[in-house]
């Protein structure tokens, strides 16, 4: 693994295994796929990783959203995207299969609100239809097919009716929709990662994993419980 840590501490491998949705085996894999991702010179692996090298990893190069992703996720006082290893295992967690939907909304809401005022205005969706449809001119909506989708969507979505979609309106939204979170064009990338750390682990040591874990606590934020 470089110039990083060899091996995980017991005791925070099994602190992070009580307090996110990941397996053991899947911790360490993060820890491997993270350390690779340091300089050898960055030193252990408590040591942050930028934007720029997370977003090497082939399973967030074709994701949209992939700067919001780290910027939602990143603890950096600098608010540069970096990614610390809790950083990027609370990335993996509440993206993985064993992750409740009100986590995966409530990280998909944070990662859509691109202005980060805690709601989703008209110019947040015009981003994210952007996101998801591109915008070349094969794909670029008209002025008006932009202006009607959004109006739309907030005729579906904001039940106050104050021209904005909270996040108690979007939860409302993907309770209905739970198969919106899991759509390819938004998190499927994440969770690719997620999968491939899945296929190496069970390739090196024929390890099958569980498909499904309680509920537990979070570190690093505040979710709703």
């Amino acid at each position: 693994m470089g110039g990083t840590s060899s091996k995980l501490p017991k005791d925070l491998l099994s602190e992070y295994q009580e307090l996110t949705f990941l397996t053991k085996q899947e911790i360490l894999m993060a820890h491997k796929i993270f350390s690779e991702l340091q300089d050898r010179e960055n030193g252990p692996y408590s040591s942050r990783v930028s934007m720029e090298k997370v977003l090497t990893l082939p399973e967030l190069k074709s994701n949209p959203f992939r700067k919001r992703i780290c910027h939602v996720f990143s603890t950096s006082d600098m608010k540069d995207g970096s990614l610390s290893f809790e950083d990027f295992l609370d990335l993996l967690s509440a993206f993985s299969d064993s992750a409740t939907l009100e986590i995966k909304s409530h990280y998909a809401f944070r990662i859509f609100d691109f202005d980060d005022d805690g709601t989703l205005d008209a110019r947040d969706l015009e981003k994210l239809v952007n996101s998801l449809t591109g915008e070349t001119d094969d794909t670029r909506l008209t002025a008006e097919e932009m202006r009607q989708l959004i109006s739309n969507i907030l005729e579906e979505s904001d039940i106050d009716k104050d021209g904005t979609v909270n996040l108690s309106e979007f939860q409302h939204v993907i309770s209905r929709s739970p198969d919106f979170v899991r759509s390819p064009g938004i998190h499927s990338p994440v969770r690719r990662q997620q999968h491939s750390v899945f296929r190496a682990q069970r390739q090196a040591h024929g390890t099958q994993f569980r498909a499904e874990r309680t509920e537990k606590r979070r570190f690093g934020h505040d979710v709703p419980s």
